[in-house]
């Protein structure tokens, strides 16, 4: 079955703890459904994002972007002092800064924590 919802990316994760699937679709929506199978969660998450799609379109209300591409290229702003601290850090490793920024950005967005221990953590 077409629906809207295919144009928008859809993100199925375990989550470890509570050994289930859970479901969001940002920028639409965070995590809203959860379910046994990866199947069952993403059948979940279509209706939901259509639903979301209707209300928006229905309220006048702006869709955020679609699936967008990436380029792989960022701009970020920090302090000179952070600056400074990873260009040390990557010279010390004998890498180059965007590698060394590349492998650290990688290590924080892979390595997270389940949705309960974010939940403490930010408590």
């Amino acid at each position: 079955m077409k629906t809207r919802a295919n144009a928008y990316m859809r993100v199925v994760e375990w989550d470890d703890e509570d050994k289930i699937f859970i479901g969001s679709a940002p920028p639409l929506i965070g995590r809203c459904c959860h379910g046994k199978s990866r199947q069952a969660v993403l059948k979940e998450l279509d209706v939901i994002v259509d639903e979301w799609i209707e209300i928006l379109d229905k309220e006048g209300m702006p869709l955020p972007k679609a699936k967008q591409k990436y380029n792989g290229k960022i701009l970020a702003r920090v302090s000179p002092e952070v600056h400074r601290a990873l260009s040390i850090r990557a010279m010390q490793e004998r890498r180059s800064l965007n590698s060394f920024v590349e492998a650290a950005l990688e290590g924080a967005c892979m390595a997270q924590p389940s949705p309960k221990k974010r939940r403490k953590a930010r408590a």
